[in-house]
């Protein structure tokens, strides 16, 4: 798809304004409520699924349909970044009031990154056709590693901060509690910061671990930076709705690990039928209708079966508890 330099600049502008409607909207700290976070859901959603009408109509086909493959792939893997940003919160004990500023920041800093990762991606694919290969054959170890984590069923696991924010509270100091939404206070004449601006780093460079899959995966369906960044951008942005709205739910997506498994395994062996067929070897390639419809099915069969997981552990557990908790004489009958 050939974007002008134009369309680029209206792109960004576009989204910032919606960025700063969102923050206007929820300047104040507040509990989100239920209602709150369903109605920006289906906010973010809808745009998303404007954004990507806009691309068929005035685009081609091939852009909506990348478009489409592209953000929902993004989109069911930001789920799993939600895991991360609950133990996050709990590790930095972040008062209620404050969780939605902190995730607007948050992403806002993941995004940007996030962006230069794309830039980087970009420049080396259009460079180095080999790279694909590698993009593959490490989605396919992601894959793998998933499933080897899913199996182990281990017990959750607590936030450890990465070095990056280790080193910035050594050299800057940080207060020894929340002081608003402010970022920065002076104690004792010096300049440190607040719990506040650390938990919002926090945020934004965890995702980027999350980026080392999730943007090898985009690039397995589409090679247009546009499209890459776009997709992306919509699918971040609506995460801090999402993870007040299913935030309670996380837990019983069982399955999530499984699903995202297959589909990160799938878009590697995609991306290597396309580094075989670049490099003149004469191989099927997996077209963009096919991606989405896998993408869709793997996501809608994980869903079904996770719930269908909780419901029989919910009864066992409660003919368990009723057994157990029958008297004796009524057993002996």
């Amino acid at each position: 798809m050939d974007v002008s330099v134009t369309l680029w600049v209206l792109t960004i502008v576009g989204l910032a304004a919606l960025i700063a409607v969102d923050f206007f909207i929820g300047r104040k700290p507040h509990d989100v409520s239920i209602k709150e976070a369903g109605i920006w859901t289906i906010v973010w959603i809808a745009l998303a699924g404007l954004f990507g009408l806009g691309l068929l109509v005035f685009g081609d086909g091939q852009a909506g349909g990348e478009f489409f493959a592209g953000f929902i792939t993004e989109k069911s893997l930001s789920v799993d970044n939600l895991f991360v940003f609950v133990l996050i919160m709990a590790k930095f004990a972040v008062p209620s009031q404050y969780q939605q500023r902190v995730l607007l920041v948050g992403v806002l800093i993941a995004l940007v990154l996030r962006a230069i990762f794309i830039a980087a991606g970009a420049a080396i694919l259009a460079s180095f056709a080999w790279v694909f290969y590698i993009f593959g054959a490490f989605l396919i170890w992601t894959a793998w590693k998933l499933i080897q984590e899913a199996r182990a069923d281990e017990e959750e696991e607590e936030f450890e901060e990465n070095k990056l924010l280790k080193a910035a509270e050594r050299r800057f100091g940080v207060a020894d509690r929340y002081h608003g939404t402010k970022l920065w206070i002076r104690e004792n004449g010096k300049r440190i910061m607040t719990p506040m601006l650390v938990v919002m780093l926090a945020i934004g460079t965890t995702d980027v671990l999350f980026a080392l899959d999730s943007i090898p995966a985009i690039f397995g369906l589409t090679q247009d930076p546009y499209i890459v960044f776009t997709a992306n951008a919509f699918a971040l942005m609506g995460l801090r709705q999402l993870y007040f709205l299913i935030g309670g739910l996380l837990k019983k997506l069982v399955h999530l690990s499984y699903g995202l498994s297959v589909i990160l395994g799938f878009i590697g062996v995609k991306l290597v039928l396309h580094a075989l067929h670049e490099s003149g070897v004469h191989v099927p390639e997996i077209s963009i209708p096919v991606s989405l419809g896998v993408i869709c099915a793997v996501l809608i069969v994980t869903t079904i079966t996770s719930l269908m997981a909780n419901k029989k552990t919910a009864s066992a557990e409660a003919a368990r508890t009723g057994t157990e908790g029958a008297p004796k004489d009524s057993i002996d009958a």
